[in-house]
C-alpha cells in the first residue's frame, strides 16, 4: 500500500503566460491571479501561495512537500497524526509502503522472520500465529516431525539423506566427483567432495585409531597411528592434548599429570617410563637417554663428568666451548646456590 505525497513547483505568471492565466481561478478563494504574481502548481492545479496550506493547521507545507487523503492535502506532522499508522515493530509513523498481517502494521524493513530476522518482502507463511520466512518455517515443520530439512531445496527429506559440509541434503543433488554418477545416501565425503561408495574405496585414506572414521583435515600422528586432534586423549582423564605434551606407556598416550600419578617420573627424553632411571637436576632421564644437550653424544652417567647448564646436561667439552662471560656468570650462579644450601643447614 502506498501514500500519495507530492511535491508541489511554483512559477510566476509572466508576459508569456498571462494571457492563459486570466480565466485561471484559485482552487482555494476562487479568486484570479494578477500578472507576474507568483502561482502554486500542483497536479496540473493553482493556488495563491497564502492559500496553498495544510487544511489541518493551515500553515504552508515546508519544502513545498504534502500528502493527500480523499483529495484534501496535509502537511507530513498532522498527516501521520490524522491517517498514517504505526508500526507494530518499531512504534514509528509509515509512511509509503506497508505490510500489514492480522490487524497490525510494519515498515518493510521491520517486517522479518521471527526465528532468522531476515526481512519477509520475498513473501511469508504463518507459523505458530506469527510472520515466518519459508525456510524457517520447512526447518521448524521437519524438526517437529523428527525429519531433516534438505540445505538445497528447503524441502523436508522423507528418505535417507545425505550429509555434506554437515548439512543435511537429498541425494539426488549431488553427483559423485570421480565417476558423475548419481549418488545415494551411501555416498562419502573427502576433502570436501562427495564420492560413491565404489570411488572412495579406491583413496588413500587414513583412519582415526578411536573413532575407526576417515581423517579428512589435520590428523594427529602418535604411537604409530592416526588421530582426529579431539580424538587423540590422555588415557586416563580422556582429555584431549590439544598440542601439549603426552607422555606413552605400552600402547596409551597420557597427559603429565596421570603419567606421574599411575606410573612415577617418565623419561625426560622419550616421555616413556624409565629405564634403569637416571636422576639429576630434579628431572629423570632412562640411563640410555642421558645425553649431552649440546652434542647429543651419551653420557655415561657412573663415570663421566659433566656440567649443569639451565637444569640440563653438558659435557666438559661443550661447556669449554661456552664463552667465558657465560662461564664466569653459571659459575657465580653456582656458588650463590651453594652458599644457599649451607646457610640453611
Amino acid at each position: 500500500r502506498y501514500q500519495r505525497r507530492v511535491r508541489v513547483s511554483t512559477q510566476s505568471t509572466g508576459d508569456v503566460i498571462a494571457d492563459n492565466m486570466t480565466s485561471t481561478l484559485c482552487a482555494i478563494c476562487r479568486e484570479g491571479f494578477l500578472p507576474k504574481q507568483t502561482v502554486v502548481n500542483a497536479n496540473g492545479v493553482q493556488w495563491h501561495p497564502q492559500c496553498f496550506v495544510c487544511v489541518q493547521c493551515l500553515q504552508p507545507f515546508p519544502d513545498g512537500l504534502f500528502f493527500e487523503h480523499e483529495g484534501r492535502k496535509y502537511c507530513q506532522t498532522d498527516y501521520e497524526s490524522l491517517f498514517a499508522p504505526i508500526c507494530h515493530e518499531c512504534g514509528q509513523y509509515i509512511i509509503g509502503r506497508i505490510f500489514a498481517h492480522k490487524n497490525s502494521k510494519w515498515h518493510p524493513k521491520c517486517f522479518t522472520c521471527y526465528m532468522c530476522s531476515k526481512e519477509l518482502s520475498g513473501g511469508f507463511v504463518v507459523h505458530q500465529g506469527r510472520p515466518t520466512c519459508k525456510p524457517c518455517a520447512a526447518r521448524a515443520r521437519a524438526e517437529a516431525d523428527s525429519k531433516y530439512l534438505c540445505a538445497q531445496c528447503n524441502h523436508i527429506i522423507d528418505t535417507e539423506h545425505l550429509t555434506f559440509k554437515g548439512e543435511p541434503y537429498h541425494p539426488h543433488h549431488f553427483d559423485c566427483f570421480d565417476c558423475h554418477r548419481p549418488l545415494t545416501h551411501h555416498a562419502k565425503e573427502l576433502h570436501a567432495h562427495l564420492f560413491c561408495a565404489q570411488c572412495y574405496d579406491t583413496k588413500e585414506i587414513s583412519v582415526c585409531a578411536a573413532c575407526k572414521k576417515p581423517i579428512d583435515g589435520r590428523a594427529v600422528s602418535a604411537l604409530q597411528k592416526k588421530w582426529h586432534p579431539e580424538h587423540f586423549v590422555c588415557g586416563h582423564c580422556e582429555r584431549p592434548f590439544a598440542g601439549e605434551r603426552f607422555y606413552e606407556h605400552g600402547t596409551m598416550a597420557y597427559c603429565e599429570l596421570h603419567y606421574r600419578k599411575l606410573f612415577g617420573e617418565p623419561c625426560f627424553y622419550c616421555c616413556k617410563s624409565a629405564a634403569d632411571e637416571i636422576v639429576q637436576f630434579n628431572k629423570t632421564w632412562c640411563e640410555s637417554h642421558f645425553y649431552c644437550h649440546g652434542c647429543d653424544v651419551h653420557i655415561k652417567h657412573s663415570n663421566s663428568k659433566f656440567l649443569e647448564i639451565d637444569f640440563l646436561p653438558y659435557c666438559k667439552k661443550c661447556y669449554g666451548k661456552l664463552p667465558d662471560e657465560l662461564k664466569k656468570r653459571l659459575k657465580k650462579a653456582a656458588e650463590s646456590l651453594e652458599r644457599k644450601k649451607v646457610g640453611k643447614k
